[in-house]
């Protein structure tokens, strides 16, 4: 594991947990600058969710005054594109002959983290082109709130697995002999299931006992009809995570 530092904030005791998630991207955003990890010119990707709208935010008024200039933007869902959009920052994709394939640097949230800095992600059901552009990009910040830790992955918060429509009875049956107790995410304000950026389905897995995530990452893609999962165990990504006491731990 990477040296710890703690770092105090101040005036700032018993935030809430959407303060903490403010207060984690805006501090990485800054921490990150003023390490020269975010430095003009660079190609970023930037993740979906609660958490990494604050490091949009942090990023489009660092564009707006001044400290960076020429960023290019992947953004990975329809929220962090309109997001970007609205702060008029110019996005990208992949396949864009400016980026080629390749980023710079990651930023993005995480529904849990476990001490071997293990991922699952997907919560917003955006976990496949978050994980096309993260393990696409050189170096993958992860920024959160203090909840997201836990000592194992896929007990508690359920692993998103996105699936082709047509292949969902299949993979149900494949993942369960995985051990895993399924669910097909339903929409809110919408009657039926949620329908992801890719026109797909998602599947909610839980484990009733810790299992070995980055051999289930490998597993749960094996299943004809799987798109991806939300396991991300394949990088070592720098981390943030934010505490109600107003304090900061990198690692």
């Amino acid at each position: 594991m990477s040296s710890l530092s703690f770092l105090q904030g101040k005036n700032m005791n018993n935030l809430s947990q959407k303060e903490q998630k403010k207060l984690v991207g805006q501090f990485a955003v800054d921490r990150l600058i003023e390490k020269k990890l975010i430095f003009s010119g660079m190609k970023i990707g930037l993740g979906t969710g609660s958490t990494a709208m604050p490091v949009v935010t942090r990023i489009a008024e660092k564009i707006a005054d001044g400290t960076l200039k020429d960023i290019k933007v992947v953004p990975t869902s329809f929220q962090t594109l309109i997001a970007c959009e609205n702060y008029n920052m110019a996005t990208y994709t992949l396949n864009s002959k400016v980026i080629d394939g390749t980023l710079d640097l990651a930023i993005d949230g995480a529904d849990e983290i476990s001490p071997k800095k293990h991922l699952i992600k997907g919560g917003g059901a955006a976990h496949v082109k978050e994980k096309i552009v993260e393990y696409n990009a050189k170096k993958l910040v992860i920024v959160a709130d203090q909840s997201k830790l836990v000592d194992n992955l896929g007990t508690k918060f359920a692993l998103p697995v996105e699936v082709i429509p047509d292949a969902r009875i299949p993979v149900i049956k494949s993942l369960k002999k995985l051990g895993a107790t399924c669910v097909l995410r339903e929409g809110v304000r919408k009657c039926g299931p949620v329908i992801t950026d890719n026109g797909n389905q998602i599947i909610d897995c839980t484990w009733q006992n810790p299992v070995d995530a980055a051999s289930l990452e490998d597993s749960i893609n094996d299943i004809t009809g799987v798109v991806e999962n939300g396991f991300f165990t394949k990088c070592n990504p720098i981390i943030f995570i934010a505490y109600s006491d107003g304090s900061v731990l990198e690692k």
